[in-house]
Formats: C-alpha cells, structure tokens, sequence
C-alpha cells in the first residue's frame, strides 16, 4: 500500500496528505530502500525521455545530425518553452530539414504557471516549440530519417520506431516486453506502465551501464552527461529537476513525470531512485519527498542540501502571500532488510 509521503499544515494541524511509493534500486537489480509499494504499476509518462532518447544514439541519428549536447538535453525534457528551449528546438528541426508542422507534439502553454502567465500576458503566439514534449518529438524524426523509417504516424504504438523505443524501455527497465502497459500520454506518443521498482532499475543502469552493450553503455553515458552539461534544457527556470542537476554538479540526473513521477539516477552509486505520488500531483509534494529520499540515503552535501532548501520543504501562503503553513515530507526510507 502507498504511504503518507507528504503532509501539508494550516496553523497547528495537518490539513491535507499526499500518499505515494518510492523504489530505490542499485545498478543490479537489488532493492535498497523503498517506502510505500516499489512494486506499484504506475506509467513512466515523461520521466521516460531520457531512456528514449537512448536511441537517438543507438540509431546513428546523433552522429548524422551532428547533435550538441544541449540538442540531446532537450530531447530528454520535459521543458518550459523558454526563449532558449525555442532556439534549439528551431536549431534541430534546421538540421532535420524538416518544420514545426512535422511534430505531432500539440502547442500547449507552458507547463511552468510563471512563464505560463508571461505567455498570456505578452499574448504569445503558441507553435510546437512551446510543447514540453517537443524535444523528444524532434528526436523521434531524426531516428525516423536515419533508419528510413516513415515520419507519417511515427506517433502510433505499431509504427517501428515506437517498437524501437518499448524494446529499449523494456531492456533498460529489466521487464518483459509483454508486461508493459501501453497508454497514450498528453502529447500522443505511446506511455509505458511498469512498476515503479523497475523504473528505477532503469535509472539505475542510466547511472551505471555495467553489464549493457558498448552502444548502450556509451549511450547512456553521453545522455548523462548532455542533461548535465544543460540542465536549463531539461526543464527551464527555477524548475527543480534543473535546480536539482545544478546544484550537484554532475553527481546525478533527474527527470519528472505528469502525474507525480519523479525519478534520479545516480552516477557514482549507481543507484535509481523513482517515486509516484498517489494523487497525481505534480507540483506540491514531489520536491519535498525527493529530497527526503536524497537526505535518508546521505547523497547530498552539505552545501548542497543548503542549495536545495527551498524544494526540500515549502510554504503554504494564503491570497496575501501571508505564510499559513507548510509542505513538508512525512517519511523516511525503510531499508530493505530493516525492521518497519
């Protein structure tokens, strides 16, 4: 069963509670910690991105097309259509010899509230740059051009690039093919759903591809190294999952998912953490339960602890920006092998 991961007070008590799961995984498939259920079947949803965008490597497609590493950053993000995120996705697309027409990505506003309400202020013109999916859209068309394979309905479960991609998801998550649930996430490509444990595991092998192939321990090694060479790219300002990669300098990568997903791969560890929050909410108490998870497995320094406290525990402010109460984590890590 999920526990209570967060609790969020108003004056003396605890007005509200966001249950979750949370697996964290080493490198060889061996369960560490966990709170709640590691085995919850949940979908990866966008926290899946920069294990697809393996393939951008795998494929050859990276070689074609010359990609930097801020190119292949943003083809892990979930990312806020920022002016910055706008000139590289144009900067891909010039390369691909293709348009903002050929993303199958929707133009929605930005999913950050503070460059969602400059967007409505400024009354800007939405294209699909502005989608935080655009980025993983654009590396599905460079693999599609690379292998010859269609660009029409490269966005559909039976196209093969997508069948690339569950086999690589699949691989890296340590599941059978079969076993892997198969929605539609918000931007249209097929989403997969596996137990958050194996999430992790994935991540895990992201941080430490001991045991992979030469291509895919490479792969995974320039994928860390591109969301850690820009984090801006991965989610934009003061977004935590770069916040997070800033203030670690290399130490790790992170990616978030809708509804509550959040998982961290660890390099020197080579440990996965993932984590589910039950309601779904992605904002409110994410930040705060990573960071208890990074605090109770001793991860992070000092200095950077400090860095990171404005995520590690939150306000909760009422119309006049009064403070009426907190966000705050409830929990800690139970290590495998230790008494509940």
């Amino acid at each position: 069963m999920s526990e209570p991961l967060v609790n969020v007070t108003r004056g003396p008590i605890v007005e509200s509670v966001h249950y979750g799961d949370i697996a964290v995984v080493d490198h060889t498939g061996r369960l560490l910690a966990f709170a709640g259920d590691p085995y919850r079947v949940t979908y990866l949803r966008s926290a899946a991105k920069p294990l697809q965008a393996l393939n951008v490597l795998l494929s050859g497609a990276a070689d074609r097309f010359a990609f930097t590493d801020e190119e292949l950053a943003i083809m892990c993000a979930s990312h806020y259509g920022e002016d910055y995120h706008q000139k590289v996705i144009q900067g891909i697309l010039e390369k691909l010899g293709l348009a903002l027409s050929d993303l199958k990505c929707g133009a929605p506003y930005s999913i950050s509230p503070w460059v969602y309400e400059q967007q409505l202020r400024d009354h800007v013109q939405l294209d699909t740059w502005n989608c935080d999916c655009s980025g993983k859209h654009a590396g599905f068309l460079a693999t599609c051009l690379t292998k010859g394979y269609p660009l029409e309905n490269y966005d559909r479960p039976e196209h093969p690039l997508q069948r690339e991609v569950l086999k690589l998801v699949a691989h890296m998550c340590g599941v059978e093919l079969d076993s892997i649930y198969i929605g539609e996430d918000g931007c249209g490509v097929p989403v997969h759903g596996l137990p958050v444990y194996n999430m992790a595991l994935g991540f895990a092998r992201l941080a430490k591809p001991e045991g992979l192939s030469n291509d895919c321990a490479a792969a995974c090694g320039r994928i860390f190294r591109a969301m850690n060479a820009h984090p801006e790219m991965v989610e934009g300002h003061k977004g935590f999952v770069t916040s997070l990669m800033e203030a670690t300098h290399g130490k790790l990568a992170a990616k978030n998912g809708a509804e509550g997903v959040f998982c961290v791969a660890l390099k020197e560890q080579g440990i996965g953490i993932a984590l589910k929050i039950e309601d779904g909410d992605p904002g409110r108490p994410v930040s705060p339960a990573v960071m208890r998870a990074l605090e109770d497995l001793d991860l992070l320094t000092e200095e950077e602890a400090k860095a990171l406290s404005s995520f590690a525990r939150k306000d909760n402010r009422g119309n006049m920006d009064q403070l009426v109460g907190e966000v705050v984590p409830a929990y800690h890590l139970h290590r495998v092998g230790q008494a509940r």
